[in-house]
């Protein structure tokens, strides 16, 4: 449906005796130092992103979630994209609705840590719901008790076990060396189907919980964030994004820490380097920071020419073999 068509739909509908609502929610990602944040509403009983729904007097969809935002954590959203539409049926019977509600969700990319502390939100790390993408500092704990459970699952499946040992092998490289680090989504449906979340149970799945000590999201918030993270992690390696999340001016080490912030994996300082000169993102300021506490290290920016130059500038990073345990 185009959007100026979809815009002027109604918040509620009827279709087939069953009440529609459309929410607008927000991934709104921003970098610290070494790791990419999430902001979030500290709902109760757990954690959700912000959200509101679509209104009459909204002139477009974005227009709508922005306005939203704005109001929940008085933060003006820069860089915007929508993400997906989700509507599956752990969305039925909101409260004080009684009716099945759709998510219209977005991505947004802020430069800086900001929220109002009247509004409630607070930034949040995003490996706090999603512990097994972050392989930084080696092969993540979580996953020890992961593939222990996804074993059990696969060998109790019966004549399911085949197809289900085939997509754990391609979302966590069980039994393989592979891993990719854009299948986020996929990790996470498999572990809900599999009941090994909590939001498995709060759905009525009846699998019983592990020992885990899980972080689940409001509603189907935690599958909209892991849907935003694997769509972050592909764009930045053909679109430069990346450079959507870092301040005027920063150092190649800050630019290194960020990537290696979203996509969960350390990287080669050198060769990162390299790439970054290979693809002609940066120019130097001229300038040098002093306040590292070591040798003074040069500012560069990122140089907005490239977009002219070719149609697909991004960080080139490999991402099919399991990083080193």
């Amino acid at each position: 449906m185009p959007s100026s068509q979809a815009d002027r739909s109604s918040a509620a509908s009827e279709v087939e005796g069953l009440a529609l609502f459309a929410e607008l929610s927000a991934v709104i990602i921003a970098a610290s130092v070494d790791e990419p944040m999430v902001l979030v509403r500290p709902d109760v009983p757990v954690d959700t992103l912000p959200a509101g729904p679509l209104q009459s007097g909204h002139r477009t969809l974005e227009a709508g979630l922005r306005a939203w935002v704005e109001q929940q954590t008085n933060l003006h959203l820069g860089y915007v994209e929508q993400l997906y539409t989700f509507g599956d049926t752990d969305r039925i019977d909101m409260p004080g609705r009684g009716g099945r509600s759709l998510s219209i969700a977005y991505l947004a990319l802020v430069r800086a840590l900001r929220a109002s502390a009247r509004s409630g939100a607070r930034w949040q790390n995003v490996y706090t719901y999603l512990p097994w993408e972050d392989w930084r500092d080696g092969r993540p704990a979580v996953l020890e008790t992961i593939e222990t459970y996804l074993k059990t699952w696969v060998k109790d499946s019966g004549d399911a076990g085949a197809l289900r040992e085939k997509r754990a092998a391609l979302a966590f490289g069980l039994g393989t060396d592979s891993w990719s680090d854009e299948l986020v989504l996929d990790r996470y449906e498999l572990l809900y189907e599999a009941g090994f979340v909590r939001e498995a149970r709060r759905d009525g799945e009846t699998t019983p919980l592990t020992a885990m000590t899980d972080y689940p999201m409001g509603l189907d918030h935690r599958r909209i964030l892991a849907t935003a993270l694997g769509r972050l992690r592909g764009k930045i390696k053909y679109r430069p994004v990346i450079f959507e999340l870092m301040p005027e001016s920063f150092t190649l080490l800050d630019l290194q820490r960020t990537v290696e912030g979203l996509s969960g994996i350390r990287l080669h300082k050198q060769n990162f380097r390299r790439l970054v000169e290979t693809q002609g993102l940066v120019e130097e300021t001229g300038e040098l920071q002093t306040e590292t506490g070591g040798r003074p290290a040069r500012l560069v920016r990122f140089r907005r020419e490239v977009l002219l130059e070719r149609p697909s500038p991004g960080l080139r990073l490999s991402s099919t073999k399991r990083p080193p345990n």
